[in-house]
């Protein structure tokens, strides 16, 4: 068996690129994956207070699972991840923002005064609504079809005009910082809500509720770490090609 306790200096977003289901651990240790996968397991332990031994240990069993491999989002080809992105996390975020909305001015209206942290909460998910709807335009606009049109021009071993933004690393970088700040935004949202657990009176909607914002961060953890850690270093290579 392979140990993999040398690996406390590896980057935690190498750690998920290479197989999601060490991403489970990292929650578990309420350790970013997406937005901060750039530091070592050292020192998120460190920052943390948590013992890396047991991290490594927990990490090991997982990957020494042969029988629940993940889905090898980097062997995928960049036009494909894209497209995948788009069509699976991109309509996830349309579709369950309305709905959302409309539990939580709910909650706000019946449940608010005893509450109060509700109408937090709600500010916070709208606020993210609208950023997010904003920079997945962004990416489905700009981004993405230049990621397509690189793969393309290497297919078919064509040129590919410099962008108008300059680099793929211009927005690349627009698009982290925007990461960053929805990372924040559900950290603040998981404090309010003590991670997902709704108070002894709260009605089924209520539980509702906290059950689809706790799904929503998970989706959302996924869909940052895709672009993070495989699409954006992945594209920053490939332009390199055709400079």
């Amino acid at each position: 068996m392979v140990t993999i306790k040398k690996d406390s200096e590896k980057q935690i977003g190498q750690f998920v690129a290479e197989d999601y289901r060490t991403a489970a651990v990292f929650s578990k240790y309420k350790i970013d994956f997406c937005c901060n996968g750039n530091r070592t397991i050292q020192e998120a332990c460190e920052k943390k207070g948590i013992d890396s031994n047991d991290l490594l240990d927990e990490l090991q069993s997982v990957l020494s699972n042969k029988g629940e491999q993940s889905i090898d989002y980097k062997s995928w080809p960049l036009d494909l991840l894209a497209d995948y992105i788009e069509k699976k996390h991109h309509r996830y975020v349309e579709e369950k923002i309305p709905v959302l909305r409309q539990f939580l001015d709910k909650l706000c209206r019946v449940h608010g005064e005893r509450h109060p942290e509700l109408l937090k909460i709600n500010q916070l998910f709208t606020a993210s609504a609208g950023e997010l709807a904003a920079h997945m335009k962004k990416e489905e606009l700009i981004l993405f079809p230049f990621v397509k049109k690189m793969v393309s021009a290497t297919l078919n071993t064509a040129t590919v005009a410099a962008p108008q933004f300059g680099t793929v690393m211009n927005p690349i970088e627009v698009m982290m910082q925007e990461h960053d700040n929805e990372g924040e935004r559900f950290r603040e949202i998981a404090a309010l809500t003590d991670n997902y657990n709704p108070p002894a009176d709260a009605c089924n909607t209520y539980r509702v509720t906290f059950a689809m914002l706790e799904e929503f961060e998970k989706d959302l953890h996924l869909h940052i770490h895709l672009e993070n850690n495989i699409l954006f270093p992945k594209a920053i290579k490939l332009e390199q090609q055709f400079s």
